[in-house]
């Protein structure tokens, strides 16, 4: 039989092919900007009919109808990075976060420590061998879905052919659901000022020939805005951010000097516009894989050079990052910042690095604080944190002891909140005395 065959008896309407999905299984559903919403809309009218279907993803863009309050007892999502379209009900305490590094999560699904029934995906239409492409999001949603026991597609025009391992055949999807919109995007907020010269301090850090991978969030994108002047840079991230693109026509990313994948940009996902989109589709330069080969440490440290660069929303004068809570209340998750900051220090030459603002957003808050928040969630520990960049400097923590980690750390938090701060690290202990003179530079 040939293939169009194939795939022409199993097309059909979003409400047939949700049709299998039954009361208490576990769903998974296409991540980040590859969220299948004619699907999710399908199942999710069904709610009368169903009791205790699980829903599993990692941060999804757009809609989310299964977490509505009048879904309880219909549907309980089971989030793996936490996104603003669920962060409320998560915290409310209507849908659960599972914390977890981003490489482990394709093995949950290939070694059935999450058993799936379906996976509800989008994947390009077949090309002439019958092979279709997931697109913007291999990482995590490849192998769930051929983890899953049923796997529904919708097939959709805009999405990208997207190369490496990337591909499923068509005799592998069960129904298909032919939909033409446009997919979601993400555009990350301009940089402030003050993560403008964050990100200038970053690139100062980054050699020629390094290989970069940047984390979300208008950070990493303010990095890449100063990295004009370098040369032969190379890319393996989860992420392929919209910044890249630019790079890559400027002659800047070239990953010639990369020895892993060499002369190829590797990625998990893409989150970024329609532009972006265009320019992966078909781009034998980019190679997409699975997350538990992008994003496992020892393939990060097989990159020489290795540059990680991540955010933070708390550290505390011992290096200790917060990244996916305020507090007790989760905003986001691991993703791969453990990872690729592991990853890196491994890295012959390699170089992790944290950067974050020095203070929050209303200026009135430190970043640099002498304890983490209470309830707070250890991301990455102090062992992990090697170099920590905010807008007022740099602080080397590799090899350092705490009182030396809360010496940097004063020095580049806020000139407002460091008295504050050093007057802390002495009431717990961390300094035998104050520093003589004052801070260091002061």
């Amino acid at each position: 039989m040939s293939w169009m065959t194939v795939y022409r008896e199993r097309l059909g309407t979003a409400a047939e092919a949700v049709q299998g999905v039954a009361s208490g299984q576990t769903v998974y559903v296409g991540s980040g900007c590859a969220a299948p919403h004619e699907l999710i809309g399908a199942l999710t009218d069904r709610a009368e009919e169903l009791e205790d279907v699980q829903i599993i993803h990692h941060l999804t863009l757009g809609a989310a109808p299964y977490i509505a309050p009048e879904m309880k007892g219909h549907f309980r999502l089971n989030d793996c990075f936490v996104g603003s379209n669920t962060r409320e009900a998560v915290n409310e305490g209507r849908a659960d976060y599972v914390p977890i590094h981003l490489h482990e999560m394709s093995r949950l699904f290939r070694r059935g420590v999450i058993d799936l029934d379906a996976a509800l995906v989008i994947v390009s239409p077949p090309d002439e061998h019958g092979f279709c492409s997931f697109g913007i999001e291999v990482g995590v949603t490849k192998p769930a879905a051929l983890a899953a026991k049923v796997i529904v597609a919708e097939v959709n025009r805009r999405m990208p052919r997207t190369l490496g391992d990337s591909f499923i055949h068509v005799s592998k999807i069960d129904h298909f659901v032919e939909v033409d919109r446009e997919l979601d995007e993400f555009r990350p907020d301009p940089p402030t000022a003050i993560e403008t010269q964050i990100g200038k301090n970053v690139a100062g850090l980054i050699p020629d020939a390094a290989c970069l991978q940047l984390g979300l969030g208008s950070i990493p994108n303010a990095v890449l805005d100063f990295l004009s002047g370098h040369r032969d840079l190379g890319v393996h991230t989860e992420m392929f951010t919209e910044a890249l693109p630019g790079l890559v026509d400027g002659g800047v990313v070239t990953g010639e000097r990369k020895n892993f994948h060499p002369g190829k940009v590797v990625a998990g996902f893409i989150m970024g516009t329609r532009e972006v989109y265009d320019f992966a589709h078909d781009n034998a330069l980019i190679e997409f894989h699975p997350t538990d080969y992008v994003n496992h440490p020892v393939n990060i440290a097989r990159n020489d050079n290795m540059v990680a660069v991540n955010s933070a929303i708390q550290i505390d004068l011992t290096g200790q990052v917060c990244s996916d809570s305020i507090g007790e209340k989760i905003y986001s998750g691991f993703g791969g910042q453990a990872d690729f900051m592991r990853g890196a220090a491994l890295s012959k030459g390699g170089l992790p690095i944290i950067a974050l603002p020095s203070v929050t957003s209303d200026g009135k808050t430190s970043r640099i604080v002498p304890n983490l928040d209470p309830g707070a969630g250890v991301v990455l520990t102090r062992a992990d944190v090697h170099t920590v960049v905010t807008e007022f400097g740099v602080a080397h923590m590799l090899g350092r002891n705490v009182r030396q980690r809360a010496e940097s750390l004063i020095a580049i938090a806020h000139p407002d909140f460091q008295e504050d701060l050093l007057a802390m690290a002495h009431k717990r202990g961390l300094f035998g005395r104050l520093f003589p003179g004052g801070l260091p530079g002061r």
